[in-house]
This record gives structure tokens, C-alpha cells and sequence, in this order.
């Protein structure tokens, strides 16, 4: 597929096609990279995407317990 920058105001931007936004299953925010000369455009992914599913898989190896947690290193000794 062919596409031209076009001006955006003091920007220069790419025209995409509906179908092409379809297709991508691009919505109103976007992750952009710039990969080996080319521009990678894909929909963004939320920032905690796939956390439910590691806090699952921690659930299910009993890799869950939190006694650790109050001697979190930098907060001294506190036994």
C-alpha cells in the first residue's frame, strides 16, 4: 500500500483508510516505534495488560504469599 505525509498544521501526518484502521483494530491511541527505518504503528496497549492473568498464574503456583513483604529491602531491620 501506497501513502503520502501530508501537512498537519506544523506536523506532517499519514492518511489512514477506515479499512486500514479496521483491520489494524486501531482506536483513539496509538503505540508508535521506529524500527529498522520504519515507522510501526499499532493500537496501544493498557498498562497493566496481562497483569490479571501473572497475578493468576502466581495464585496457581503458590507463589502468592506476602509474609516477604515487611522486610522489603531499604527499610532496615525490623525484626
Amino acid at each position: 500500500m501506497h501513502a503520502n505525509l501530508i501537512q498537519i498544521g506544523n506536523s506532517r501526518g499519514v492518511r489512514l483508510s477506515k479499512t486500514v484502521i479496521e483491520a489494524a483494530g486501531l482506536q483513539d491511541s496509538l503505540d508508535l516505534e521506529v524500527r529498522d527505518g520504519a515507522v510501526v504503528i499499532r493500537a496501544a496497549r493498557s498498562v497493566r495488560s496481562g497483569w490479571a492473568d501473572a497475578a493468576l498464574a502466581c495464585r496457581n503456583a503458590g507463589d502468592d504469599a506476602l509474609e516477604d513483604w515487611d522486610a522489603a529491602a531499604g527499610d532496615g531491620d525490623l525484626s
